[in-house]
């Protein structure tokens, strides 16, 4: 628990969200509500009708997507449209690592898992994928096989901001959820992520989200329901209907209530990645540490709290800041990387250099892998008020402190 002193000059930075006028409804109620008026859409059991092969992209194991909310309802409608259907649940993990049986139960339910068809994605398998085309990227479209032949595509998923796609949702269900490895690897290269346009909240002329457009559309991702989740990951709104104009208008509806503006930029911020399961491990924890980043001024010291049990979740990861000689050093060679040698987990060790470039980060994480986060560049400390007394001593007891309790959750403007 962080303590911060009266004479201490500080500001918290978080989303209003929990100052949505209450509606009284249930997360059931909410979810009903939006599939029952889908935007741009017909309903899901009239797009459902005589349609053989129906999958539903789901999100994984790493995103807290009230999907015992959501599924259930989509697998109803689907079946009032179409008793028959053969309904498949394709577990979207992009590039993260398979999802176990007790995190499909724990994210569905017994029941669900029981007795529908589930297929995890693997990008790797390179045998059941199907080429769709070229990207305005140039990188090649390559997605599930399951996903390619399926007469009717749609997806779950939430909003919340993203570190470098503007907003997660909508098309990340295809871009990167159940596209290739390649594909991946071409729309999170060097040049994309270095874009000023590839950052939290922005969507309008950002190439990353421009390719995952197209990837939805080439893919023929029709139908959506994605929510918005409160800091207790509780739904208290949702969105449905047209895979692009229900995502736009969840995405507006969201920035209204999570953009922030400091009063100065900070000396000192801390952030965390809003608890399990983002904070499971450094790789993830890279996207709270953006909105401290965007608080803090240059040559200022981030203060990242993630449990970090998991350690670092990512090889390429780990092995890059471990083995750089500077965070400059390494960026140098990062942009050299053209978009058909992106190499796995380069984006994310790219974003973390640029922070490393300008800050000095404290991470405040378990006690397992703190030898291994300083062989990464970063100082640890055992608990965050420990962190902040290591910053305020270098910075002094007059700095000005960003407190953001769930970087995941904010822009910083």
């Amino acid at each position: 628990m962080l303590h911060l002193d009266d004479e201490l000059d500080y500001e918290i930075l978080e989303s209003s969200i929990e100052s949505m006028p209450k509606s009284g409804k249930t997360e059931d109620q909410i979810v009903a509500e939006a599939m029952e008026n889908p935007i741009g859409s017909p309903r899901l059991s009239q797009l459902s009708e005589g349609k053989e092969r129906i999958v539903i992209i789901c999100s994984d194991h790493t995103r807290p997507v009230p999907s015992k909310h959501i599924i259930p309802f989509m697998l109803k409608e689907i079946r009032e449209g179409n008793p028959q259907a053969d309904i498949t649940l394709l577990i979207a993990t992009g590039f993260h690592r398979a999802t176990t049986r007790e995190e499909l139960v724990n994210k569905f339910g017994e029941e669900i898992v029981e007795h529908e068809k589930i297929v995890i994605h693997d990008s790797r398998d390179m045998e059941n994928m199907v080429n769709l085309g070229v990207l305005p990227s140039g990188a090649p479209l390559l997605i599930n096989k399951i996903a390619a032949e399926a007469d009717l595509l749609a997806s779950e998923g939430f909003i919340e901001t993203h570190f470098f796609a503007g907003f997660s949702g909508g098309r990340k269900s295809v871009l990167p959820g159940v596209s290739s490895q390649v594909t991946v690897l071409g729309n999170h290269c060097s040049a994309f992520i270095d874009s000023p346009y590839s950052r939290t909240g922005v969507l309008e002329n950002n190439p990353i989200h421009r390719d995952m457009i197209a990837a939805s559309k080439m893919a023929g991702q029709k139908y959506i329901v994605n929510a918005i989740i409160d800091a207790d990951k509780k739904v208290v709104h949702a969105v449905a209907g047209d895979a692009i104009s229900a995502h736009e208008a969840g995405c507006r509806f969201l920035e209204q209530y999570c953009q922030v503006t400091p009063q100065k930029p900070a000396d000192i911020a801390i952030s965390t990645n809003g608890g399990y399961p983002l904070d499971q491990n450094m790789y993830q924890s890279v996207k709270g540490m953006t909105a401290a980043e965007a608080a803090c001024k240059d040559g200022g010291i981030i203060i990242m709290t993630a449990d970090c049990g998991d350690g670092h979740g990512g090889e390429g990861f780990y092995e890059a800041l471990r083995d750089c000689e500077s965070p400059s050093a390494l960026m140098k060679e990062i942009l050299k990387v053209p978009q058909d040698q992106t190499k796995p987990d380069q984006w994310e060790y790219q974003i973390q250099s640029r922070i490393l470039i300008h800050h000095k980060v404290i991470y405040v994480m378990c006690e397992k892998y703190r030898a291994m986060a300083e062989e990464m560049g970063f100082e640890t400390a055992s608990n965050v008020n420990e962190a902040l007394e290591m910053a305020l001593k270098e910075k002094g007891r007059s700095a000005h402190i960003a407190v953001i309790p769930d970087g995941v959750s904010v822009m910083v403007k």
